[in-house]
């Protein structure tokens, strides 16, 4: 089939190219400035001969508000700690693509939500700013004159994981671990933009991002000074996914743009320009500035059922810790 389609689209005419627009829904990071969103855009328009339009936002509020009269065709940007929710919905369709060699630290056997990159939950710090560091989960509930910005949970992917990241490390103390790390949040943002802006303007000593972060700083601007405090307790590990939603009118164009994710061409844009690890690349294609970046020894991960049996209680402690 993927030999197929995508040369037959590429034989659509002008005229028709207006009429085929593909929606994606997706957060409002695929579109910043520091999100894949423009090199996604430009890479599927170039062979499908059409309209590739983001509508960012609360991805799975909004389409589990509109459900099956969405006008979503593609989600992109659902995370590991989402999709039991958005499996219930009943609202997408199998992706249709093989699995079984993909570049991830864990088995994926989900016929459903299509990894396209994948990272850890991170502390990143300037090291101009903050020169010794928590050197573990540990070491950062005990520090004294820290002051760190997060996101909130229940409207940010990186806020979930950490959430979930907290629990996997300190169980049953981590209602504990919260209250020992609340003095230290200089403020809790909507979304991981808001934080990082506020990093980088130097208003927090560290911000909850990703071990890949610094890649962007390294990169894009010759800025080494930009870190990822790397734990011994273990980094929570993170995917982002996309679906085809099951009633689109416009199946041709949303099949061929998941047969498109696990391509080269696809996958060699990610590490760039989601500033992440990609999905299906080895790790002698990735760039060398993420091949150089300190890795941890310990991945964390809670599956699809565990995490949403813990997200409740998880985020009951850390409300408590915030009143």
């Amino acid at each position: 089939m993927k030999s197929v389609l995508i040369p037959a689209l590429l034989l659509a005419s002008p005229a028709l190219a207006q009429d085929r627009v593909l929606t994606v829904y997706a957060g409002d990071s695929v579109t910043s400035e520091w999100g894949p969103g423009p090199a996604i855009e430009k890479g599927f328009e170039a062979i499908c001969d059409c309209d590739l339009q983001f509508v960012t936002g609360d991805v799975l509020p909004r389409i589990l508000m509109e459900g099956a009269g969405t006008q979503a065709d593609i989600v992109f940007g659902l995370n590991t700690d989402m999709t039991a929710r958005a499996r219930a919905s009943g609202l997408f369709a199998p992706h249709g693509q093989d699995t079984s060699d993909l570049s991830l630290p864990i088995a994926w056997e989900d016929d459903i939500f299509l990894p396209y990159n994948w990272g850890e939950t991170a502390f990143v710090y300037d090291s101009t700013r903050l020169e010794n560091p928590p050197a573990s989960f540990a070491e950062l509930l005990e520090a004294e004159d820290l002051s760190i910005v997060i996101q909130d949970p229940r409207s940010s992917v990186s806020g979930l994981a950490m959430l979930l990241w907290v629990k996997s490390v300190y169980g049953d103390q981590a209602g504990e671990a919260w209250a020992k790390l609340a003095p230290k949040v200089l403020t809790v943002t909507r979304g991981w933009s808001e934080s990082y802006g506020l990093f980088t303007d130097g208003e927090a000593d560290m911000v909850l991002s990703y071990t890949t972060s610094p890649a962007y700083h390294i990169a894009a601007e010759e800025d080494d000074t930009k870190r990822a405090a790397i734990f011994p307790e273990g980094h929570y590990f993170m995917a982002e996914l996309v679906a085809q939603v099951a009633g689109t009118d416009q199946p041709e164009l949303a099949q061929a743009f998941m047969d498109w994710v696990l391509t080269p061409d696809f996958q060699a844009t990610i590490p760039l320009a989601n500033w992440s690890l990609p999905a299906k690349l080895p790790q002698a294609d990735w760039p060398q500035v993420m091949r150089d970046l300190p890795r941890p020894d310990k991945t964390l991960f809670l599956s699809e059922d565990e995490a949403e049996a813990l997200r409740a209680p998880a985020l009951d402690e850390w409300q408590r810790a915030f009143r």
